[in-house]
């Protein structure tokens, strides 16, 4: 009698979903597993080229990995897992379009990520975007551009300057890098304007401690607050958002102002879809996890990446990974390696990695970086921002069009073109069939 073929399901297309799936794909296609893939969206987003995509750098689409194409030999299903049954290894699965049905496994890989870690901040949900996905940079993207196309046309100074206010909360990498590389952009785009100019503008980063960029030190994230405030920008730290009701920000610093667009990056938590499911969740909601990447006290279950509390081996305080890509990454293809090793009978082993550093983008030819203990600035800390992250951005095809995007950028002036109207493309025919 034929042994059957494990059946790995793997939870989440993000990085450690992503990795993982890739680094299975070929026992997969060798008929040796079966892997499965679910996750409402059909792509993996490379997040640390959103602020590039959001400021015109790169194509968005590049910053893009299509699941299908890139994982041949798994299934990849669309749609979300409501819930999970580890102990009858049975998933619920909810499509775009029909009724939820059930999906058995043998083995499970939790990769459901986290998600924005938002306030009961008043008109935050109404007034403010997020920026973790590619639509939410393409949309600020066209939001900044269409606002410079109001404030040219406003003669109204009041709506004009609020139209030219941009507000950014949350002072980590995400924040930081997204607000320095879009003014940088809305700088490059007021030439092509003749009654806006740059000075005309008002960037506002809304901090709650007393700094930001933790990941790369002090020194460095002292530096980068001069840096943007030599930019004119408005640096706000030991300062939250108390409202954004209809655009009207209001500080905790007793400063109030009108603001058409507000960007919410204030860090993330585990997905609360783990709580739909048996595993072992910690105090903050991400799943228990040991060296070896198994979750804790159940067979047959991984987990690695933002939703799991995994242990730290080089650290001597007891601390857990840092949920960055640098670690998820690496996560996923110890994860993968270890259910292969487990298929074949042999013992997973423990994920160890020294955290190497971190590297941020300031705009065009600026930035920042820590590097295995040495401070980078300027030029230097850029370049190698983008020759660190295009290693990193999977498959070959896609390294290859970021790369010429860049090279591009090189002969060509940088693209300022709002495709604003794409996010309401029935309008124009809309009005027709009144008139």
């Amino acid at each position: 009698m034929t042994a059957q073929v494990p059946h790995i399901l793997v939870v989440g297309g993000g990085y450690v979903g992503m990795y993982t799936a890739y680094g299975l794909r070929r026992a997969a296609r060798q008929g040796r597993i079966r892997v499965t893939v679910v996750d409402p969206r059909s792509v993996m987003t490379y997040q640390p080229f959103l602020p590039e995509a959001a400021a015109g750098s790169v194509e968005p689409r590049h910053v893009v990995v299509p699941l299908r194409k890139t994982l041949k030999g798994c299934r990849v299903v669309t749609g979300r897992v409501t819930g999970i049954d580890h102990a009858h290894k049975v998933a619920k699965v909810m499509p775009e379009e029909g009724p939820e049905y059930e999906l058995a496994y043998d083995q499970v890989v939790v990769a459901l990520g986290s998600i924005a870690r938002t306030l009961p901040i008043p008109g935050l949900a109404e007034e403010a975007t997020g920026f973790k996905n590619v639509e939410e940079a393409i949309a600020l993207r066209n939001k900044v551009l269409d606002r410079l196309d109001v404030a040219s046309s406003q003669p109204d100074p009041v709506l004009r300057k609020s139209a030219l206010t941009f507000v950014f909360v949350g002072g980590g990498y995400a924040g930081v890098e997204a607000f320095a590389e879009l003014e940088d952009m809305a700088r490059y785009a007021t030439r092509y304007y003749d009654n806006i100019k740059p000075e005309d503008m008002r960037w506002v980063l809304v901090e709650a401690t007393n700094r930001i960029l933790p990941e790369v030190g002090t020194d460095l994230g002292k530096y980068t607050v001069d840096q943007l405030r030599k930019r004119n920008m408005d640096i706000r730290l030991e300062t939250r958002l108390e409202s954004c009701e209809k655009g009207h920000v209001i500080l905790s610093d007793g400063e109030e102002f009108d603001a058409d667009t507000i960007v919410w990056t204030a860090g993330v938590k585990a997905n609360p879809a783990l709580a739909a499911t048996d595993f072992p969740l910690d105090e903050k909601g991400r799943v228990k996890t040991l060296p070896n990447l198994r979750i804790e006290g159940v067979e047959d279950a991984w987990t690695a990446g933002d939703n799991a509390a995994v242990p730290d081996l080089t650290s001597e305080t007891g601390a857990y990974c840092a949920p960055n890509a640098q670690h998820a990454v690496r996560q996923a293809r110890r994860l993968a390696a270890n259910i292969l090793r487990v298929v074949d009978g042999q013992p997973p082993q423990d994920y160890k990695h020294k955290y190497v550093g971190s590297v941020a983008s300031l705009g065009l030819h600026k930035g920042v970086a820590q590097l295995y203990g040495v401070k980078v600035k300027g030029w230097l800390a850029w370049f190698l921002h983008r020759t660190y992250h295009v290693s990193r951005v999977p498959t070959l095809n896609r390294k290859a069009r970021v790369i010429l995007d860049w090279t591009l950028a090189l002969f060509f002036r940088r693209e300022v073109t709002s495709l604003g109207s794409l996010q309401t493309p029935n309008e124009e025919f809309r009005r027709a069939t009144q008139s």
